[in-house]
């Protein structure tokens, strides 16, 4: 299951909104067919191993990240073909969310007489898949806040300089987590800023061309940005409420930008609004780029599922440099907090990483 894990996350990025399967055939305790889904509309991984696997499957274990699925899809079922296949036993790592499965697949497989396990590597398969159960469980995208700052907590200096806080690698790292997205957001302050791309530059190009999400509650991003020109237009979406002003509406629309008239909240785009309708394009990732009043309106909603913090030995100071975090903040007991965390070095600079707990999750993520 481990090596069907490692597999599926060869096509991170790649198969949204299908979640990352990977699968082996093993007979007589010899891998004899693997495979993963490489993307959305190809082939399911139980198909790919059992092709690699050809006659070797009759007897054999299938091993599978995700449980098979039942209905017709961007492809067929992969029950029917299991059967088929001569297979003796499968082994699932966790069962599939989506209503139109869970727990129907491994219940028709039984039926059948194979012999059904559930629950290897459970959490690791959870965790791999955590943009897909949020998607098909809360309705929203599993949303990642990504942070580049100083070693004292700013993103900018004094006069709002920011680039570039952090090193070469980091900024690779970062086009990585792009990668692996679905959409990439910021706010409009960033665009008037910084005038970002928030593309996915890597070597080679990469394949997906994410979302680039403005949230504008008055259509203020300028005709002339570059997150208008970085790609297919349409990708671009600016999020505007009912009262942006419709001349301003009617140029960004001209640019060919995709503008989303959402509910207020308190003046500003519902960012709940938004993150249903960034599901309703199977939008399964959200990378929240910033800035901070944006990242606090998230945070402040229950909209942060990770964070990802790029840490510069820089100090830059300044009571005017602006921070990660804006609004009006929170006390010590009342502040947000990260559990399972984790910290590795990228070039010069630390990535630290870690979940926003909920409930009663404690800092270890304990219950």
């Amino acid at each position: 299951m481990m090596r069907a894990l490692a597999l599926a996350g060869h096509a991170r990025g790649l198969t949204s909104p299908n979640p990352l399967v990977g699968a082996l055939v093993v007979k007589d305790g010899v891998v004899v067919g693997e495979g993963f889904h490489a993307q959305a509309g190809a082939p399911h991984a139980e198909r790919v191993a059992l092709i690699a696997a050809g006659a070797g499957t009759r007897g054999a274990t299938l091993y599978v990240t995700l449980e098979p699925c039942v209905h017709h899809g961007r492809t067929p079922p992969c029950v029917p073909a299991l059967l088929e296949s001569g297979l003796r036993r499968v082994v699932v790592a966790v069962l599939d969310p989506n209503p139109r499965v869970n727990g129907a697949g491994v219940a028709a497989l039984r039926q059948a007489g194979l012999d059904v396990a559930v629950g290897c590597l459970e959490e690791d398969a959870r965790r791999l898949n955590r943009p897909f159960f949020t998607w098909v469980t809360e309705q929203r995208p599993f949303v990642t806040l990504k942070v580049a700052m100083s070693l004292d907590g700013k993103i900018a200096g004094w006069n709002r300089s920011s680039r570039w806080i952090t090193g070469e690698e980091a900024r690779w790292e970062a086009h990585r987590l792009r990668s692996q997205s679905d959409a990439v957001a910021v706010g409009i302050a960033t665009v008037l800023a910084d005038d970002p791309e928030l593309t996915v530059r890597l070597d080679p190009p990469w394949q997906r061309e994410p979302y680039r999400v403005v949230v504008d509650s008055q259509g203020r991003t300028p005709p002339s940005a570059r997150v208008l020109s970085a790609g297919s237009p349409e990708r671009t979406l600016i999020a505007v409420t009912e009262s942006a002003p419709s001349e301003r509406v009617r140029a960004l629309e001209a640019r060919g930008a995709t503008v989303l008239r959402l509910p207020s909240r308190d003046g500003r785009v519902d960012l709940g609004a938004l993150m249903a309708e960034l599901a309703r394009r199977e939008v399964t990732a959200l990378l929240l780029e910033g800035g901070g009043e944006l990242n606090a309106g998230f945070l402040e909603a229950g909209l942060v599922d990770r964070v990802a913090v790029f840490v510069a030995p820089l100090l830059l100071g300044g009571q005017t440099a602006p921070t990660p975090v804006g609004g009006p903040g929170r006390g010590l007991k009342e502040a947000f907090r990260l559990t399972t965390m984790t910290v590795k070095s990228v070039g010069t600079d630390l990535l630290i990483e870690g979940d926003v707990a909920r409930g009663d999750e404690d800092v270890h993520g304990h219950r």
